[in-house]
């Protein structure tokens, strides 16, 4: 990415006070999307996944196995930070 112009933030500050200059439009559209999330920060489970992506927990589990999905193991669960797995789903669609 050329010409960008990015702030640092800390976790806990809100995302709204962000200003990110993209040349690129699908950027632009993540960007947007994440600040619309209330907190992108938070961990989502195999379930959480499983809705959203309309598989069955067999399947998600699945995707949790897989090397570049940025999942991690908590014990005998799995979770992914909600903005890992934006960033994941995006990059995948596209």
């Amino acid at each position: 990415m050329n010409n960008e112009n990015v702030k640092i933030i800390d976790t806990k500050e809100k995302l709204n006070n962000i200003t990110i200059t993209f040349d690129n439009t699908q950027e632009k559209m993540l960007l947007d999307c994440i600040r619309r999330v209330q907190n992108p920060f938070i961990n989502i489970t195999v379930q959480d996944v499983a809705r959203d992506l309309q598989v069955g927990e067999n399947m998600a589990y699945e995707i949790f196995r897989r090397e570049d999905f940025p999942s991690v193991n908590i014990g005998r669960k799995w979770k992914i930070s909600l903005i890992s797995y934006l960033l994941w789903k995006t990059q995948k669609r596209v």
